[in-house]
């Protein structure tokens, strides 16, 4: 078979599992941010391997791997990758499983375009990093995996982060951190000190004070108030006191006035209401006496 062929019937394959939706966006996992353990499928002791162990030891020094060495080409290769594959997706502490194999021809690259792996790592609940070959190379495996990465070193420091870098970008964090911990204290500091500066925090006791004062000068002022209007009703009373005093009956009597009152009590206030001989009663400003019309 030419690779012209072979090639068609990739396209072919390609085609049918794309309308399946095997390598549709929607069913691509995410990687996690810090994998604890990284399932690595490679051949033994191959340049692929060195690659990715040696860059991402290098990013993060902490990582570990649980590596399947398989068989990365010839008629082993798929079973034992696709075996190798559903090994470590059974593994609950694996977070991330990376197939890496160096660069090849089409032929060599063959059994990572096979279906059966293809379908193997489409039921996988782990997410699976392709890293087959060199950057122009593109299996059918790059395009159902969760990440294409051109290269196993590329896989390695898409899968593993920087700790260099990681660090700088807390250090970063942790500086912006501080500074705007440290702009809100300044704020919040400015706003107490002007608080703390109003008349009404800064001398507590002065509207006291003031109210103090007025409530002295309106209760002196109702009280001079009070004081003349009692004056004035005194005077007033002494007044009326006085008319009441001249106006009386009795002070009449004490000038030698007299009243004569006829027996049935009525004031004599005309001559001819009275008859020679009648008795009357005379009454004066220290008693009465009776007395006799003589007419």
């Amino acid at each position: 078979m030419g690779v012209g062929e072979l090639l068609a019937r990739l396209e072919q394959l390609k085609k049918s599992l794309a309308r399946e939706g095997l390598f549709a966006p929607e069913r691509k996992k995410p990687l996690p941010f810090l994998p604890q353990l990284i399932g690595l499928v490679c051949g033994r002791a191959s340049a692929a391997e060195r690659d990715v162990l040696e860059n991402a030891r290098h990013r993060w020094p902490a990582v570990r791997f649980e590596v399947r060495n398989v068989a990365v080409q010839g008629v082993h290769a798929v079973p034992q990758v696709v075996q190798a594959v559903k090994e470590l997706d059974a593994l609950d502490d694996v977070d991330v499983i990376i197939v890496a194999r160096g660069g090849g021809s089409v032929e060599d690259l063959l059994p990572f375009s096979d279906e059966q792996l293809v379908r193997a790592v489409a039921a996988c609940r782990t997410p699976v990093v392709s890293a087959i070959g060199h950057e122009p190379d593109n299996p059918l495996l790059d395009h159902v995996a969760d990440l294409r990465a051109s290269t196993p070193t590329d896989a390695a420091k898409k899968v593993v982060p920087d700790v260099g870098e990681e660090y700088e970008r807390v250090r970063l964090l942790r500086d912006r951190a501080r500074r705007c911990v440290r702009a809100f204290v300044e704020r919040e500091e400015r706003g107490l000190a002007h608080a703390l500066a109003r008349p009404s925090i800064e001398d507590p006791h002065r509207m006291i004070d003031e109210r103090a004062e007025q409530v002295t000068a309106l209760l002196e002022r109702g009280r001079r108030s009070l004081r003349h209007q009692l004056d004035r009703a005194d005077s007033e009373l002494t007044h009326t006191h006085a008319r009441v005093v001249a106006l009386s009956p009795a002070a009449t009597l004490k000038r030698g006035y007299a009243v004569l009152q006829r027996a049935d009590g009525h004031a004599v206030r005309d001559p001819a209401e009275v008859t020679s001989g009648e008795a009357l009663r005379a009454r004066v400003a220290e008693g009465e006496f009776s007395v006799r019309v003589d007419a």
